[in-house]
């Protein structure tokens, strides 16, 4: 069995946060850029399963869509573990057009297994493995903590209101990864990063694809307001600034 990851090369969660072109485009200039966290979960969880030789796992894949400034971030999923990797050269545009560009490579590959996490870190839109599922035809299960193999099924949890779902169902399929179906993220080891100099990383031209979301302006959030200090006693005080002020009883 072949899995593909699908991984984000998103900014450092530390990164400072600037816009250029009158508030047009994010600027880059400076930014650490890392792999997606819920993808890294995928991926380590992806290169568990892989290790376990009682699993039919043989080849980890990881793919992204991004121009040559994300090679880096590959070259870290290849120093962890995965066996080769696959750049869309593009700038992923919106939600849809990275599935999509993610959708035609993989029909042209034999994946029986998909994985991604459930949001991005930067924009948080929660939408490309739905999307990705949909573009493939495949069925797609979301909000995955757990992960196992049981005989020709595979075994999926997830969490839901109340306790844990267990959805068992035949590969291929696209499964959206939640924090949970990993307990830590993989850290390359030196070996690993000597190795990933060689694995492959190959390079994919853009497939015409129509983008259908376009941002017009960023703007920063206001700054909080300062905090304010009330007496212990004065309840009274503290329950209209809750009600008239922050507007929250």
């Amino acid at each position: 069995m072949k899995i593909l990851v699908c991984v984000g090369n998103v900014p450092d969660t530390t990164t400072k946060v600037r816009f250029a072109e009158k508030n047009t485009k994010f600027d880059t200039n400076g930014v650490q850029w890392v792999i997606n966290p819920w993808d890294e979960l995928a991926l380590t969880r992806a290169l568990e399963l892989k290790e376990d030789s009682s699993n039919p796992v043989v080849h980890v894949t990881v793919a992204t869509v991004g121009r040559a400034g994300a090679e880096p971030t590959m070259r870290k999923a290849l120093a962890i573990g995965a066996d080769d990797a696959i750049r869309i050269d593009t700038d992923p545009e919106d939600s849809s057009f990275v599935a999509y560009q993610l959708a035609e490579v993989i029909k042209n590959e034999d994946y029986q297994l998909v994985l991604c996490g459930i949001e991005s870190s930067d924009y948080n839109g929660a939408a490309v493995g739905g999307m990705l599922s949909e573009y493939l035809d495949l069925p797609s299960v979301s909000a995955v903590t757990g992960m196992t193999f049981e005989g020709a099924d595979i075994i999926l949890s997830r969490e839901i209101d109340g306790g844990i779902e267990e959805v068992s169902l035949p590969a291929p399929f696209v499964a959206v990864v939640q924090k949970g179906i990993a307990k830590e993220p993989r850290i390359p080891a030196m070996r690993g990063i000597m190795m990933a100099r060689k694995k492959p990383l190959k390079v994919v031209e853009v497939a015409e694809a129509e983008t259908l979301t376009n941002m017009t302006e960023f703007e920063m959030p206001k700054p909080k307001p300062p905090c304010k200090m009330i007496e212990a006693e004065n309840v009274a005080e503290l329950v209209d600034l809750l009600q008239n002020e922050a507007k929250v009883l």
